[in-house]
């Protein structure tokens, strides 16, 4: 029983580690490995796997196809003989997505201490190509606890829409838009 319970840890181990290296490599430096990504951000799979193997780091047909199905955020897509990361880079690629109209609300997680800068400036999409937003609360809550006691803000996509601010949806379900004004934004009480 011991056995079985320590290969499936192993193996979850292994995806996730997987998972982490692919998005390295396809959203923030495929060069890195000698992968050259088109415009769209899409690599052959057999040119993705024979360059982790030439580089250290062999990851199995079956090892990628599981990280792409079983990825909870379904950060990869694949399209035939390609696979591209579904969006969060730092590199330049077109996605290509339409634009499309959002929920009245969506979400942003961060933590207490960015909301100062986030009061200012609104939120802004750093070293990525646009600013990343969820659909429900439990989404952003999940993104916020990534790096400490997550604050979930509330953003009025509707007017941020409706005064002409363009948003597009990934293929995984993230809303993603250049910036977010500070008036858009619902902050919590200061106690």
């Amino acid at each position: 029983m011991n056995d079985k319970k320590t290969i499936r840890q192993n193996e979850e181990r292994r995806t996730v580690k997987v998972s982490k290296y692919l998005s390295k490599h396809l959203r923030h430096q495929p060069d890195r490995i000698g992968l050259t990504l088109d415009e769209a951000g899409w690599v052959e799979i057999d040119t993705l796997l024979a360059a982790t193997a030439a580089h250290g780091f062999p990851v199995s047909r079956e090892e990628l196809d599981r990280v792409v199905a079983d990825n909870d955020k379904q950060r990869f897509a694949i399209d035939g003989t390609r696979i591209r990361a579904s969006q969060g880079h730092t590199i330049g690629v077109d996605l290509g997505l339409p634009p499309a109209t959002p929920p009245p609300y969506l979400f942003h997680g961060t933590v207490a201490r960015n909301l100062d800068a986030i009061r200012t400036a609104g939120l802004k999409p750093m070293d990525r190509h646009d600013v990343h937003l969820s659909a429900d609360r439990e989404t952003a809550t999940r993104v916020g606890a990534r790096r400490g006691r997550p604050v979930v803000l509330p953003v009025d996509a509707g007017a941020m829409h409706r005064d002409g601010h363009v948003f597009h949806l990934s293929a995984n379900g993230v809303w993603l838009t250049k910036a977010v004004p500070p008036a858009y934004l619902r902050f919590p009480e200061a106690h």
